[in-house]
Formats: C-alpha cells, structure tokens, sequence
C-alpha cells in the first residue's frame, strides 16, 4: 500500500485538465516541485511535453529507473587535494524549461534518496538547477500493476501531488487534432470503457498510448492486436464492418446526404465522427464541407448527435489557427441557425 500522505495529496484530473493545470503553474511561475500520478499510457509524458512545447520550454526527461545513483550525482574527480563531483551533461546548464524524472516510483530506494536532494534543494552533489527550471516528476500507481517502489514519506511531502486517469473526451480532444483514423474514434466513441483496460493475461492491452500505436497500425492495412490485444482487436474489427454499411460520407460532405440517419448506435457513433474527421485537416474545417455535414445532421439526426458534431468542429476550430473564421460559413447559415436555435430551446426547457 502507498502512504497515506501521497493517497490524501492526490487530486484527480482529466488530460485536458491537467495540461491546463500545468500551464498555470508556469505562469504562475510556482517552483514547487510537481508528481504527476497515473496509471501506464494514460500519456503523462506526453502532456508535461506538450505544456513544455507549448509554454516555449526545454524538456530533460529522465528515467530515473535507468539510472544508477552515481549517474545522476556525477563522478568523483580529485583536484588540487580536494574531491570534486563532475555532473552529468544531461542535466540543464542554463536557459528554461521543465526536469522530468519519469518513473520515479521504479527506481530503487538508493536512487529516490538522491533525487530527493535534488528535489528538495534543486541541487545534488557540486551541481544546482538553475532558477529557471521546473522540476516534476512522474510514476505509475501500485494498484496498475506497476512494479514500483513505495514512495518516502519525506519524499513525498516534497511534492505537490496530482492524479490523471484516462477521459474519452480528452483523448477525442487529441485525436481530431492529431488526425487518428476515424473508425479508432468512432469506436472508442462507441466503446469508451475500451479506452484503457489493463490485461492481467495479454501483453498488449488497451490504452490511450497504444490506440495512437494502433492509429498507425490501421493506416498501414496492419492488425491492431500487437497494439491493443487481441479482445480489443477483435471488437474493433467487428465495428469497421459496420463502415460498410454506411451511406457515403464524401455524398454528405458534397451535399447529397440521405433521407435518413441510422438507427443502429454504432452506426451513429461512424457517421458522426467520420463526418467530424473529414470535415477538419490539422484542425482547420472545411468550409463547404462542415456547412453540408451540418446542415443534412440538423435536418436528419436526433438533437444529441447534431450537438457532437457541432461541438467537436468549434472545439477543432478554437483550437487552430483561423479555424472559427473557417467556420463562419457554417454557424450563418439560416438552416444551421435553425437547428442550433431549436438545439438550445431543447436544452433549456
């Protein structure tokens, strides 16, 4: 069991939340060191180098569980009678940016301790951090099956502690904007409990981290199964068979959607994402494409999938470079207008 000190300090997050957690710690310019909590692939690396990339931050990431202590202490040299510890050139010199010890929880006891010092006084051996670095650190949690140490007391009350887990709409946050396969978004969509599920019998399980690997896997005309497992693999081969049944999406986005929308939830969970992936590049929608989506969805889908599709396209467009304005088209047209007014009377009434 870990310390009830670390269990207590814990507060849960989302990926989006947390990122945005992090970028005001920066502005904030709050130097306390950070433990990020989380189960395997829910992406904890990823987001800490994301915020760094996006607040104009270097990274260092470390795997501490790599490390022997005399790594991260630096060797002993002798000069002029005296014992001088060299650092390693891996640690930062100068400029800004965030110190990462990844795994932190897996490395040995011997490692923690040093790290402890330089966590708690940014400084170990004949070497100090400079002021303008953050450090944080990262780990797995017992109760994933992680082999982990047990955290010092005294470690972890140097930390400010904070816990992620997995969260659908974050990770569909990332996938539009990464451009994932739409048939892996549309099934998580339809299957979101699949988004991580940890496998105590298969190698390959579920996770945030190996849908991205099994994005690319499907790019390529690959099996998913080495990415995900075979359990995984095997629903989401079921789910592609229902793109088969679908109406054209390029009809819908040119204007020539059908009478009607699917009654089948997974089939409604397809059209709508695909229609949503399609509609965007990098995060920018397609004018002319996004105005026929919208317009077939407000004149043919119940209120719920009309609004996932809208959502999702304004949160593309926040998020990209002239995106809104590339979404003018859409939010005045009258038929859209419409369906949006009649959206927003449903939800207040």
């Amino acid at each position: 069991m870990e310390s009830g000190a670390v269990a207590a300090a814990r507060a849960l997050t989302t990926p989006s939340s947390l990122t945005l957690f992090l970028q005001s710690i920066i502005r904030a310019d709050i130097r306390a060191s950070l433990m990020i909590w989380g189960p395997p692939g829910v992406g904890k690396s990823s987001i800490v180098r994301t915020v760094a990339e996006g607040s104009g931050l270097d990274l260092i990431d470390l795997r501490l569980s790599q490390l022997a202590p005399t790594d991260l202490r630096g060797l002993p040299v002798p000069k002029d009678g005296v014992v001088t510890w060299y650092p390693p050139d891996f640690l930062p010199q100068d400029g800004r940016g965030i110190l990462l010890l990844d795994e932190i929880n897996m490395a040995p006891p011997t490692m923690q301790g040093v790290a402890q010092q330089l966590i708690l006084d940014r400084r170990v051996g004949s070497y100090c951090v400079p002021n303008g670095w953050f450090i944080w650190a990262a780990g797995n949690r017992k109760e994933d099956r992680a082999s982990v140490f047990e955290m010092p007391a005294p470690l972890a009350n140097r930390f400010l502690h904070i816990s992620v887990e997995p969260n659908f709409d974050s990770f569909r946050e990332y996938a539009l904007r990464h451009a994932l396969h739409e048939q892996i978004l549309a099934f998580l969509a339809f299957r979101p409990e699949l988004l991580h599920k940890v496998s105590a019998s298969e190698p390959a399980w579920p996770s945030p981290r190996s849908w991205v690997m099994a994005s690319r896997l499907h790019d390529a005309g690959l099996q998913l199964a080495p990415a995900v497992g075979e359990a995984a693999a095997s629903e989401f081969a079921a789910f592609v068979r229902v793109y088969e049944t679908l109406p054209s999406l390029d009809g819908i986005l040119a204007g020539n959607g059908p009478a009607r929308f699917p009654d089948e939830p997974s089939a409604r969970y397809a059209i709508v994402i695909g229609l949503t992936v399609r509609c965007a590049a990098g995060g920018i929608a397609d004018p002319k494409a996004a105005l026929n989506a919208a317009r077939w969805l407000g004149e043919v889908a119940p209120a719920e999938w009309f609004q996932l599709f809208l959502s999702d396209l304004i949160r593309l467009g926040r998020s990209a470079p002239e995106g809104m304005q590339q979404l003018q088209p859409m939010l005045r047209d009258p038929k859209v207008r419409t369906a949006v007014a009649e959206l927003r009377d449903l939800m207040f009434e």
